[in-house]
């Protein structure tokens, strides 16, 4: 079905742009880059999006006042960023179908605006992971009895960790991706999620301490598996077989949250695939790394990304209040005196 939508979504791109004088080849090929402008993510968000609407009674094309009953019985029952996410669906279904934009009106935008402030909520953070929690982690995995999967574990936790990646990169990584080099390993990706237009992306991984290393533990898991090419980061099964193809992204989120109850930690539910990365940055700004170097190994586009995560790991070590309450300690000391 998604295939039939992608080329229903393409055709209607190409009449509404009057490419009849297109050869079948030219045609061909403009309905491939036109399917690749946007991400298969993307894509199976506004379906979904889309899918949503029509369950609650609502009807392609549509209109303000639909629009506006749609948005008043769901904005109680659904987090205002969801609705957001709804109304550029519908948004981009009416642009691709030639059809009049009914979302972009003053009613629609004011009652959104309503509805954040009224039902707005803080969005929920995955939980930053601390260099104390990975130790941690990393102990208990060497503690379990040896099997492969152990080793992939103990790889893919220090490679997730220090390298600061996605979840959907780090499930891609190749043998062949892997450059080894006398300082340490860089693992040069074709793409990513921010990297839409495939200029690729590299993450250093220098050696350090056998103990939590990355790319020793990288080499150390390639020797185990015999894996010699293709996706580095494979299922093990209950038999400790590995298996051909890729680990599932949502594999990593399951193992964080498995891990993270097996170690103890209250916070286990609130783990997931990008406390791997907030861990990373607000740690790295405890230990006051430069910010260009946070950045640069997270990836991350934007500046202001960076100084939030940045500002969160200093939160409670720069802070005004320090100051003041040895000052007040001071005080009462003198006067106790």
């Amino acid at each position: 079905m998604d295939g039939k939508n992608n080329i229903l979504e393409n055709q209607t791109l190409l009449r509404n742009k009057n490419t009849d004088s297109l050869t079948q080849t030219e045609s061909e090929s403009l309905h491939h880059y036109l399917k690749s402008a946007t991400s298969d993510n993307t894509r199976k968000a506004y379906r979904s999006a889309i899918r949503q609407f029509e369950k609650w009674g609502g009807r392609l094309p549509t209109n303000q006042d639909n629009l506006v009953k749609y948005l008043l019985d769901r904005s109680t029952k659904v987090n205002p960023r969801t609705l957001d996410l709804h109304l550029t669906a519908i948004k981009q279904w009416h642009q691709t179908q030639g059809f009049t934009d009914p979302v972009e009106t003053s009613l629609i935008r004011k009652t959104m605006e309503g509805i954040r402030r009224v039902h707005g909520k803080p969005k929920q953070k995955a939980k930053a992971l601390r260099l104390e929690h990975i130790a941690i982690m990393i102990d208990h995995l060497h503690q379990l009895p040896d099997n492969k999967k152990k080793y992939r574990d103990i790889a893919l936790i220090l490679t997730a960790y220090f390298g600061a990646f996605r979840r959907s990169e780090l499930v891609s990584i190749k043998v062949e991706d892997l450059k080894w080099e006398t300082e340490g390993l860089i693992i040069q990706l074709p793409h990513s999620k921010t990297d839409q237009e495939r200029e690729g992306i590299n993450r250093a991984l220098p050696f350090g301490d056998q103990n939590v290393c990355p790319a020793t533990a990288i080499k150390k898991w390639l020797t185990l598996s015999n894996i010699t090419d293709g996706v580095l980061f494979r299922p093990v099964n209950r038999w400790d077989q590995i298996q051909s193809r890729s680990l599932n992204p949502n594999a990593i989120n399951e193992l964080l949250k498995l891990l993270g109850s097996d170690c103890q930690f209250d916070f286990a539910p609130q783990l997931s695939s990008h406390s791997f990365r907030r861990g990373l940055s607000t740690s790295a700004a405890r230990a006051g790394v430069d910010f260009e170097l946070i950045k640069k190994q997270g990836g991350w586009k934007s500046d202001a990304t960076v100084w939030q995560y940045i500002e969160e790991g200093q939160q409670l070590n720069q802070n005004a209040s320090i100051v003041l309450m040895e000052k007040m300690a001071q005080l009462i000391k003198n006067n106790a005196l």
